[in-house]
């Protein structure tokens, strides 16, 4: 990546205007209820079976803010990148066979207004002395949420109407949990294998609009026309399923680890849903290419692995579990599957999977920063 330098200043210049109040401080210290919280009423949300899936719009509790989900049906696709298409790279094949279960998938990629509900408690803090709780409030207390920053994460880019950016995987996981606890619906990080099947959206060519890169500026925010900054969501054309910015304007959060010879660990049978899962903190992975990347890096089938150089001017020590300070170009979208895993398996998708992590967060609980 060819990443503008970004001056990050240090302790001394806390933005004390960023912090969330008191009581939303005490966020994430509760136990939440046993059980998952149930469902709220929203009837485009609900299908029978995958052919009755349809698009809806859903307003998290609380808030002012609702978001729009797009079915993405179930199939079989070929993974990867051909040896012959341009500016190839090797971690992208062999090509393999992939069969996805069907899902919704996020129209938008989660913007600042959706984000930070959750990182600043808004939607707690807003509570008057009339406020009526919804059954769903318990569950979605008890979820941890990203400490104050030291200074605004947009870097100055914009809020209102532009995607999130410089979150670390596992905060993007927790904001899917805090959006299942607020609306009963299991919601979470697409895995690899998903994120590129709706990336391509029936398609096989390089980018889901063609192989063509001059149609590149009608479809994406890249190096050559963001000037320099992410752009707000939805502003251009959306791919075949009806996806925004799945090319460029931020890269997205998967659920995977990077391995760059993952590919070649295949048979010749399709598989079923894969998910690489982490096992370290880096590398993982990151689709879609950004505002900061050239065209190539802007192909469905391209592979980003995260690096520590993402936090290289975080100031705190250990580096924050929350925020990428030096990766203004890395964000997320969420997606839905239709049959959601059970309970007990549920927690795979949305919390910490290293002791680091699970320690330092634990600590937040407790009232450490």
């Amino acid at each position: 990546m060819t990443l503008r330098t970004i001056f990050f200043p240090i302790l001394g210049l806390l933005l004390l205007g960023t912090c969330p109040s008191l009581a939303a401080q005490e966020v994430g210290k509760l136990d939440p209820p046993p059980g998952f919280p149930p469902e709220t009423k929203n009837p485009a949300a609900v299908a029978k079976n995958p052919e009755t899936m349809k698009a809806y719009e859903e307003s998290i509790p609380g808030t002012p803010i609702a978001f729009r989900m797009v079915p993405i049906p179930g199939g079989g696709f070929n993974m990867g990148s051909p040896a012959e298409e341009e500016d190839r790279k090797k971690e992208e094949g062999p090509v393999h066979e992939v069969e996805i279960s069907p899902f919704w998938m996020g129209v938008y990629e989660v913007s600042w207004d959706e984000y930070q509900e959750f990182q600043f408690s808004f939607d707690i803090t807003r509570r008057g002395k009339d406020h009526d709780p919804s059954q769903q409030e318990p569950w979605a207390d008890a979820v941890s949420r990203p400490t104050p920053p030291y200074v605004p994460m947009d870097f100055g880019m914009g809020v209102d109407g532009f995607p999130a950016a410089c979150m670390t995987q596992f905060a993007a996981k927790q904001y899917t949990k805090w959006l299942s606890m607020k609306t009963g619906r299991f919601y979470r990080l697409p895995t690899e294998a998903e994120w590129e099947y709706a990336c391509r959206a029936g398609t096989t060519t390089a980018w889901s609009f063609g192989d063509d890169p001059e149609l590149l500026d009608e479809y994406a925010w890249y190096f050559d026309n963001a000037d320099d900054a992410y752009k707000k969501v939805g502003q251009l054309k959306p791919n075949p399923w009806g996806l925004f910015d799945m090319h460029g304007n931020v890269a997205e959060w998967v659920l995977d680890a990077w391995d760059k010879d993952f590919y070649g660990t295949f048979s010749d049978e399709a598989a079923d849903n894969p998910i690489h899962w982490p096992e370290t903190l880096y590398l993982r992975v990151v689709r879609g290419g950004s505002w900061d990347d050239d065209p190539d890096r802007l192909r469905s089938a391209a592979r980003t692995p995260s690096k520590k150089g993402w936090k290289v001017q975080d100031p705190q020590l250990p580096k924050s579990i929350w925020y990428l300070t030096d990766a203004p170009f890395v964000g997320f979208r969420v997606v839905r599957p239709f049959s959601p895993p059970q309970e007990e398996e549920r927690s795979q998708y949305w919390e910490a999977d290293l002791g680091d992590i699970r320690r330092v967060e634990s600590g937040q609980r407790q009232g450490e920063r």
